[in-house]
């Protein structure tokens, strides 16, 4: 099994930045792909950044396509979420989710496409 630990949510001003780090720990060698999910209240969970464990290409939301960058920093283990121009808009409870079955059928940034989540990390964004 994987667990996830989120770390690095805040609160800033609008058009601060943040940084966000999401580590993996356990079965490791079944990551084929992570990504950052966010949901504000009232609202669906929504996809913001995805990264593929195997080749790390990457796709990202319109919402944070610019602005939003995901990486692995140290090895598949790690994601960050580099967010600068922060928006208000951008608040909202952040997931770290990974698939460990190469779940296939749903589009790379699609929740169901996940099967482990993180417990998540608060962003705070005023304007």
């Amino acid at each position: 099994q994987v667990q996830l630990v989120e770390s690095g949510g805040g609160s800033v001003q609008a058009g601060g930045s943040l940084r966000l780090s999401c580590l993996a720990s356990g079965s490791t060698d079944r990551l084929y792909r992570m990504a950052w999910f966010r949901q504000a209240p009232g609202k669906d969970r929504e996809g913001v950044a995805t990264i593929s464990a195997i080749d790390g290409r990457t796709m990202y939301s319109d919402s944070v396509k610019g602005r939003f960058s995901i990486s692995q920093p140290n090895g598949k283990n790690t994601i960050a979420l580099q967010m600068n121009s922060l928006k208000p808009e951008d608040t909202a409870l952040y997931y770290c989710a990974a698939d460990t079955e190469a779940l296939t059928g749903r589009t790379r940034l699609d929740p169901r496409r996940y099967n482990v989540w993180g417990l998540g990390t608060q962003v705070t964004v005023s304007s």
